[in-house]
């Protein structure tokens, strides 16, 4: 390949979790500041992205952003994180996701559609969701306005 930001034909496991984060964010249409510095974050410091180039971040960022230009794009992109990520990590999958939206503190309803899509998707039990989102409000809460 001539460019490394190419992407093989296949998602690595890691390309999938930032795949699924880079939809939670443009689901809405519309990336925030937050969003965007909360993906930079956890793919820098979770344990998880070990070893992970960031510069894969843009071109995995492009194939969302291709795929949901198309009519089944939503549809081969869960193909695409199924077939590479292990089930062992659909709920941290999700978990990353839920950190994403919750990040600028505004989640848009296009974005919890897309959590609803990614629960349904990669078969999160509803009760394990319900305890990963109250988890995610809880790290992105504001203090009270006096």
């Amino acid at each position: 390949m001539t460019d490394k930001d190419d992407l093989p034909a296949s998602f690595t496991p890691q390309d999938a979790l930032v795949a699924v984060m880079v939809a939670a964010s443009a689901s809405d249409e519309t990336m925030t500041t937050p969003e965007l510095l909360s993906i930079a974050r956890i793919v820098e410091s979770l344990p998880i992205f070990d070893g992970y180039d960031s510069h894969r971040v843009a071109a995995v960022s492009r194939t969302v952003f291709d795929l949901f230009e198309e009519e089944e794009g939503l549809d081969a992109l869960f193909g695409l994180v199924r077939e590479a990520l292990p089930e062992t990590l659909y709920e941290t999958s999700y978990a990353l996701a839920c950190d994403v939206v919750a990040a600028d503190g505004d989640a848009q309803n296009e974005e919890l559609r897309l959590l609803e899509e990614v629960r349904f998707e990669l078969n999160i039990d509803r009760l394990h969701a319900a305890a990963i989102e109250r988890g995610a409000r809880a790290r992105f809460a504001h203090l009270p306005k006096s």
